[in-house]
């Protein structure tokens, strides 16, 4: 358990990681800034909104549209310690010749521009402050290449070379940057896409959470730059 009560902003709140992280962080006291593309979503996941949890709608790929969420962040808490990029997405199918610009674009805008927009907006005042934990989602897949993948084998292996830079950029300014790889996430959306599939085999949005908050917690202040596969049973 963290000493004080710290702020935490996380994106892609209203989805399945999303709400597990809500649920633990909230548990240990920390303030929440749930960030969503509409407000109906997230009062239909959270309930309302409470002293110590505040939603904010934005479409991420819009600079001005997130350094106003991190405006009013501050305002209302007069702190962000801890940043969440959750918010992603996922396409597969075609092979790298035919696979169209548009799913290049919505793949990397979805999973590498929102998290720059982010970082963009947060880092500044985390070193501001003297320090700070930023925790990317990024993909086991990643890790090689795959055939029919990839587009989003380079967006979020992009995730993953970006969290080494920053880390190595901010480790002297106190900010720890470090990503997770999960593989299949047992969600309701992939259970129905993969109706044969074993979901005991993959990995639990709580369980994916438990490692995200370790990694935004002071008993990781020694990780920099670590990209940590979670795989469940798979």
């Amino acid at each position: 358990m963290e000493s004080i009560a710290r702020t935490v902003l996380v994106t892609g709140a209203a989805g399945n990681l999303g709400q597990a992280l809500a649920q633990i962080f909230g548990e240990r006291g920390d303030n929440l800034v749930l960030v969503g593309h509409r407000r109906e979503e997230l009062a239909a996941t959270f309930g309302n909104e409470t002293h110590g949890r505040m939603f904010a709608t934005a479409d991420l790929l819009d600079q001005s549209r997130v350094d106003g969420v991190v405006r009013l962040a501050i305002e209302r808490f007069g702190r962000i310690d801890v940043l969440c990029n959750i918010a992603g997405g996922f396409r597969m199918g075609t092979p790298v010749h035919q696979t169209s610009d548009k799913d290049w674009n919505f793949l990397i805008d979805i999973n590498v521009r929102t998290m720059l927009n982010c970082v963009r907006a947060v880092v500044p005042h985390m070193i501001e402050r003297g320090g700070g934990k930023i925790v990317n989602v990024g993909a086991a897949a990643a890790q090689k290449g795959a055939a029919l993948m990839g587009a989003y084998v380079a967006a979020k292996s992009a995730v993953i070379r970006i969290t080494e830079s920053m880390a190595a950029e901010l480790r002297e300014k106190n900010i720890n940057v470090n990503c997770v790889l999960p593989t299949i996430i047992d969600t309701p959306q992939n259970r129905t896409a993969m109706p044969d599939a074993d979901p005991s085999r993959w990995v639990a949005p709580e369980d994916l959470a438990h490692v995200i908050v370790f990694l935004a917690s002071n008993e990781a202040r020694a990780v920099h730059g670590a990209a940590v596969p979670v795989s469940g049973l798979s």
